[in-house]
């Protein structure tokens, strides 16, 4: 995720890094007949991505970091430029919603990076149209399996049965709070409610004190990855266990959802917040709590008269869960065929940076590496460590072709409900209705 050097673009930017495949469907539905090999030919790679011994190569790689978290990427690119003397790394930054939408024309033209990094929620469908190529022999080369990664992250990189990713880092869901308001209502800052007897207790306190406790935003930013995450606490899912039918108009879900609404009917938060307004709320002291991304840990680091902690999300349902995503690095198809000295290299800087996924961390990510997360370094990174814990119960996307708009129908039908133009069981039932003829369109598309 990125974090901006201004407030009001970290907002916007928020949107647009995490995205999640809004309108993706249209543009990378783009034919890609003859982008260079396919599922079955992966190209030439030496060694998996050990050593490169060949020629110079230039390597142009795209990435959506257009933040803070940009300028430490590109440090690290620097770094990686200067230890390795056979090997030049250029780096493109676009918005995320651009980027993924440009890919695929770029590629279908012969104009597309050597490397791109993904969301989790990209791979299967940029596999499915052959845009990005497997990767299972820098895995099986580097010795690389499961247990180096929490299991979620790993397998998230794999379609049919293949691997496309590398995970970096992961990036969840995380609870700040104000220490100052919670000492004006009585409530101790060091021990942040962790569960929902202590959540709604001190919402009851703040509200006592005419301080308000959560601005429930009825956008995707992030009210609706709140929503996504109580989802799952409740025991519910967005889908089935084959990923063929939208299930969440489950009574679970529709607690969960209701949980929301009743913030709103309850007075523990305004009606009809704006865009990023609970943010906004919570930094200029008008809210105690905010559930956020982790990419606001910087951009709070900033404001040093804000007064504020992070740790997990409470757990409100019947089990831990947060939504989370995770960056992956990628390597794209070639029109015109894949250079076999320049696809060795790619896999040679992907190993490189993974390996040093520590510097990344301070950007505000967890590092997928489990060796990178139990190191001294990262334990020193105090906040963002804090939200570490969440990736043994992250609730990640699935791997399925044009996932991302099939979940767009969830935020949707979840704005609904908060708004209070339909209520939580009608709003759940249409949104999976349309989920599930999108499931179906997309089965068609990239095949069943």
């Amino acid at each position: 995720m990125n974090s901006e050097e201004r407030p009001k673009d970290n907002l916007i930017s928020r949107r647009r890094v995490l995205g999640l495949g809004v309108g993706l469907g249209t543009a990378a539905a783009l034919t890609l007949a003859g982008c260079g090999g396919d599922d079955d030919t992966p190209a030439a790679s030496g060694d998996g991505g050990k050593t490169y011994t060949g020629p110079k190569v230039d390597l142009n790689l795209w990435n959506g970091f257009t933040g803070g978290d940009g300028d430490i990427f590109k440090k690290l690119v620097d770094q990686f430029n200067t230890e390795h003397q056979n090997i030049k790394v250029g780096v493109a930054t676009y918005r995320w919603e651009d980027y993924y939408a440009k890919l695929p024309g770029a590629v279908s033209s012969g104009n597309g990076p050597d490397i791109a990094v993904m969301h989790m929620d990209q791979l299967a469908t940029f596999a499915a149209r052959q845009i990005i190529q497997p990767l299972d022999d820098v895995a099986s080369a580097l010795e690389l399996t499961e247990a180096d990664f929490a299991a979620t992250v790993w397998n998230g990189g794999i379609y049919k049965d293949k691997r496309y990713g590398i995970p970096l880092d992961m990036h969840p869901l995380g609870f700040y709070y104000r220490t100052d308001l919670m000492e004006q209502a009585g409530l101790d800052p060091a021990k942040p409610p962790t569960n929902r007897q202590e959540f709604e207790a001190a919402l009851t306190a703040l509200k006592a004190k005419n301080i308000q406790g959560f601005w429930m935003s009825p956008f995707q930013f992030t009210g609706g990855m709140a929503g996504y995450s109580l989802v799952h606490q409740f025991g519910g899912s967005l889908f089935n266990r084959d990923t063929t039918q939208a299930v969440y108009n489950s009574p679970e879900a529709v607690e969960a959802v209701t949980w929301c609404v009743d913030l709103v009917k309850n007075g523990h938060s305004p009606a009809n917040v704006g865009q990023d307004a609970d943010y906004v709320a919570f930094k200029a002291g008008k809210s105690a709590f905010n559930w956020n991304g982790i990419w606001q840990i910087n951009d709070l680091k900033k404001s040093p008269d804000v007064k504020w902690g992070v740790a997990p999300l409470p757990q409100i349902g019947s089990k831990q869960a947060a939504w989370a995503n995770s960056h992956n690095f990628t390597i794209v198809q070639q029109k015109r065929g894949a250079d076999a000295n320049k696809t060795a290299a790619a896999k040679v800087f992907i190993n490189w940076l993974s390996e040093h996924s520590l510097d990344w961390a301070a950007g505000g990510q967890v590092p997928a590496r489990k060796e990178v997360r139990d190191s001294s370094g990262f334990q020193q990174l105090t906040e963002v460590g804090k939200l570490a814990p969440e990736l043994d119960y992250a609730a990640f996307p699935p791997a399925l072709p044009g996932v991302g708009d099939v979940i767009t129908t969830f935020y949707t039908a979840f704005n609904e409900a908060v708004l209070g133009k339909k209520d939580p069981k009608k709003a759940m039932d249409d949104g999976v209705a349309k989920a599930n003829q999108l499931l179906a369109d997309n089965a068609k598309k990239y095949g069943a």
